[in-house]
């Protein structure tokens, strides 16, 4: 009876450790631009890495440039679509309109900002064929950002053109690209940076040059290669240390229709993007063609990272994984009313309404919110007398049990 008891004792034990180990995880986030790669042209070429990693978790569809015709209506140009990703925001918010990145509205806080300002003592790291992705997106040293900075920065090589003499073919840019690509892979395995972006190039050099080609595909199965490098270290990790990793991987605008070398424009092959993943917990909003800004709060659901209210109020966002209350808000002005609608994912608990006439927020100060409502996440609609509220424009907040969503109704 004795040896019975020691043995229950001992199962005891061995499962609450079991438990204690699983819970305490650490958690890592690595996650990746590939620069201009349409859905129809990453789907025209044999990319078994990629395929790997979405077996483990998805693959989808997705888009970028905002809502089209409409106040986010953003330009499908690289570092506005890196930029949308980091801070979860529109170009309405976030103000990267191009490639020369004149004044980033640093209100609008990227990922790296709001994990280390959660997680001071967790580690960063940019690997980036692009100089400007950590110094003027990241913000990495300036004080609109509080000096955040990046532990590992791995960036800056297309300005040496010793080591990477530039010839008119870019084929440097492959080789920028490689290196990154190693020295991610090394860091990954050897250190295990807490939240990693990886940028690569090359992509985007080979279609602007070349348009949809051969060229254009091969640098696509190149880059499928690198990705299969980068899973390998991610492996290496979970197998070797216990650590329950994220990867998420995409790009930043498709391609124009005609010829595949341009971009910018509002066209669907511009706006179409896609999204690889390994995360297991995919909800409803990653198979309804999601936006880049919908990565940003999927990695701060991974990491435990919590925004605080006023923020969480402008992230443009959903979650990719988990429960999520609130799906695809709109919100129209008619007759002295605001017709509000949502659909409703996971039904459970209510729906707060808020409402203001301000955007001080984008100027660093606080907008005074209006509760307007409280309704049953169910019911998906509700319309808002604003006959006293006269204004031309409104920001209206959907706050749900999981998530919250939002959106201008602008004259």
């Amino acid at each position: 009876m004795r040896s019975i008891c020691i043995g229950v004792f001992s199962l005891f034990l061995c499962l609450q450790n079991f438990s204690v180990s699983a819970q305490s995880k650490v958690k890592k986030t690595v996650f990746v631009i590939v620069d201009g790669i349409s859905a129809d042209a990453l789907e025209s070429v044999a990319k078994p890495n990629l395929d790997v990693i979405s077996k483990v978790g998805g693959y989808t569809h997705a888009h970028v440039g905002g809502d089209k015709n409409a106040y986010s209506q953003t330009p499908t140009i690289s570092a506005v679509g890196y930029n949308s990703l980091l801070t979860g925001t529109w170009v309405n918010k976030h103000n990267v309109r191009d490639n020369d990145i004149k004044d980033p509205n640093y209100n609008y806080w990227t990922i790296f900002r709001f994990f280390k300002e959660q997680y001071p003592h967790k580690r960063s790291a940019v690997f980036s064929s692009w100089l400007d992705n950590r110094t003027k997106l990241v913000g990495d040293g300036l004080p609109q950002t509080d000096k955040l900075r990046t532990d590992f920065p791995f960036d800056g090589f297309e300005l040496d053109t010793i080591h990477f003499p530039h010839d008119k073919l870019k084929a440097y840019m492959h080789q920028i690209d490689e290196k990154v690509v190693d020295e991610a892979a090394r860091t990954i395995k050897n250190n295990a940076p807490d939240l990693s972006w990886v940028y690569l190039e090359y992509t985007d050099d080979m279609g602007h040059r070349y348009g949809d080609s051969d060229q254009f595909h091969d640098a696509i199965k190149m880059m499928d290669n690198q990705m299969g490098r980068l899973w390998e270290a991610v492996k290496y990790r979970e197998k070797n240390f216990g650590e329950d990793w994220l990867i998420v991987i995409t790009t930043d605008h498709g391609r124009d229709p005609k010829t595949g070398k341009g971009h910018g424009g509002q066209s669907d092959r511009e706006r179409s993007t896609w999204i690889v993943t390994n995360a297991k917990d995919l909800n409803e909003n990653f198979k309804s063609n999601p936006g880049i800004v919908d990565i940003m709060p999927t990695i701060a659901r991974h990491m435990d990272v919590n925004f605080p209210k006023e923020q969480a109020f402008e992230v443009d966002g959903i979650s990719l994984t988990g429960k999520i209350s609130i799906m695809n808000p709109a919100a129209k002005k008619e007759a002295g009313k605001i017709n509000v609608t949502w659909k409703s994912a996971d039904k459970e608990g209510t729906v707060k309404i808020w409402l203001t006439t301000t955007n001080h927020f984008e100027k660093g100060e606080r907008d005074l919110y209006y509760l307007m409502d409280e309704v049953p996440v169910t019911g998906e609609k509700i319309d808002l007398d604003i006959s006293k509220i006269p204004s031309k424009f409104y920001k209206i907040v959907l706050e749900g049990k999981y998530n919250n969503a939002n959106r201008w109704v602008v004259e």
